[in-house]
């Protein structure tokens, strides 16, 4: 299959511009593709910080809180692989925006929530919103990019958004919860969702329509399996995993999936392309995907706890504390660019594992004596060059591995490792952290929790240093989707 670039549309197909000027226009619905993703996973972490006085301000019970975090996580991810396929089918513009609106108007209804049960609910919507959206935004990145250092810069910028997107939520929480109150945590996103639609429908144009009937059985499959996996996970971090409830989860998760691979073998059309995974070379990629997020997520989540309920940190202090972090994973986003057609995905990538992995090690020293100043700055300095160097390589390497019709998928596959890995990593090292609490405090729990997010990354990072490779910019695979 020969390189395919972006077809640019003829003179007059945009009003009062000209062919000249449509590198603007896919510059701004880049702008846009970014964004979009930017919002998505920020409202995965928004919310953390606000959790107490949401819970004083709808009464709350101690279980029923925990649901605003996890109905999102349930939702998004558990439908993230039918909603790819879907948006492969009607065009990936026009699944963000459908996506988008409706995230847009729970987003209204959660801030306005008079009792729990509507905020769940909202939140419910909120991940359906998201699911159908998120898949688009790496297809519409393809297919608004060529190969080579456009698409390496774009996809550090793209990367970017996902990598720092669970800090930035942290940061924003606390600004918003503590200036404005906790509904702002859920109003933010109306006027940036409402700024996406505009933007969509100015700047981003159609990618070409999958002809297919929808995989109805994979895609039932799918979703229950994934719901089912989620939930057991969620359910096992706070009732442990002997839980009749988490088992029974685990069960149907294990049945769905198994039925899943069985169905995807002889459909001709697939929601979940097996060729995705066959091979270590294609699978370490993905896997790894799903590693890191598990040490990442972990992190957020037991850093919060420690800067709260050790360090006593107000909601605005905890997010600000997070933002060294941010400011050196924006800085090597920005350098990785440079570095990729240098030495390419395999060496840039392999780097990034190993700093993230070693400053989780890092971090994993804490002790009851230490302030923010000795034991989390230096630790998340270089997590934060680490998370800015990962991401984009990954990313890469997984999308434009995946054969030219099955891009859609790939981006749902490689986003559901993303949500699947946060709620394994929480889930097992929350394990972690009761049992070592119990006889060593919380810092000891907080510490050795750590400890099993670098254990994560570790992994994360021998597999793609033994089946990454450098994407070369004039391979025949790196076709952008056509557009239309």
């Amino acid at each position: 299959m020969s390189e395919a670039t972006l077809e640019l549309p003829p003179t007059g197909s945009l009003p009062a511009q000209s062919v000249a000027s449509a590198p603007k226009f896919r510059t701004l619905g880049l702008v846009v593709v970014f964004v979009t993703q930017l919002m998505l996973v920020v409202d995965a972490s928004i919310v953390n910080v606000a959790l107490p006085d949401i819970q004083k301000s709808l009464q709350f019970t101690p279980v029923g809180l925990s649901w605003v975090v996890t109905a999102y996580a349930l939702a998004f991810a558990g439908l993230m692989l039918l909603s790819g396929k879907v948006g492969s089918m009607i065009g990936a513009k026009r699944a963000l925006i459908i996506g988008t609106l409706v995230f847009i108007i729970a987003s209204a209804a959660g801030g306005f929530a008079p009792t729990a049960t509507v905020l769940v609910v909202a939140r419910v919507v909120q991940g359906i919103g998201a699911a159908i959206a998120a898949p688009s935004t790496l297809v519409l990145l393809m297919a608004n990019t060529t190969p080579g250092k456009q698409r390496n810069r774009a996809m550090a910028l793209f990367v970017l958004a996902a990598g720092s997107g669970g800090a930035i939520g942290l940061i924003l929480g606390g600004i918003l919860t503590t200036g404005f109150g906790w509904e702002w945590v859920m109003f933010v996103n109306v006027p940036v969702g409402i700024l996406i639609v505009v933007g969509a429908v100015m700047f981003l144009r159609e990618t070409e329509k999958e002809h297919a009937r929808l995989d109805v059985g994979g895609a039932v499959a799918s979703t229950i399996g994934m719901v089912a996996l989620i939930y057991g996970f969620t359910t096992a971090a706070s009732a442990g995993w002997t839980d009749p409830i988490a088992l029974a989860s685990f069960g149907i998760a294990v049945v769905s999936l198994v039925t899943l691979v069985l169905i995807e073998r002889r459909h001709h059309s697939p929601v979940v392309p097996l060729q995705l995974f066959v091979g270590p070379r294609n699978a370490a990629p993905l896997v790894a995907m799903l590693l890191v997020p598990a040490g990442m997520f972990a992190f957020f989540y037991f850093i919060t706890l420690f800067t709260q309920q050790v360090l006593h940190f107000n909601p605005l202090s905890t997010g600000l504390a997070l933002l060294p972090f941010v400011v050196v994973l924006v800085t090597a986003n920005q350098l990785a660019p440079r570095f990729l057609p240098r030495v390419g995905e395999w060496v840039v990538g392999a780097v990034g594992l190993a700093l993230l992995a070693g400053g989780l090690l890092w971090l994993s020293r804490l002790d009851s004596h230490d302030t923010f100043v000795t034991g989390i700055l230096g630790p998340i300095i270089v997590m934060g060059a680490g998370a800015g160097l990962t991401f984009a390589p990954i990313t890469s390497v997984v999308m434009n591995r995946a054969p030219e019709e099955h891009v859609s998928a790939a981006s749902s596959v490689l986003q559901t490792m993303q949500q699947l890995g946060g709620s394994i990593g929480v889930a097992a090292l929350t394990t972690v952290f009761v049992s070592v609490t119990a006889t060593s405090g919380e810092t000891g729990g907080v510490a050795a929790a750590v400890l099993g997010g670098a254990a994560f990354v570790f992994i994360a990072f021998v597999l793609f240093a033994l089946w990454g490779s450098r994407v070369r910019a004039d391979s025949d695979r790196e076709a952008a989707p056509q557009v239309h």
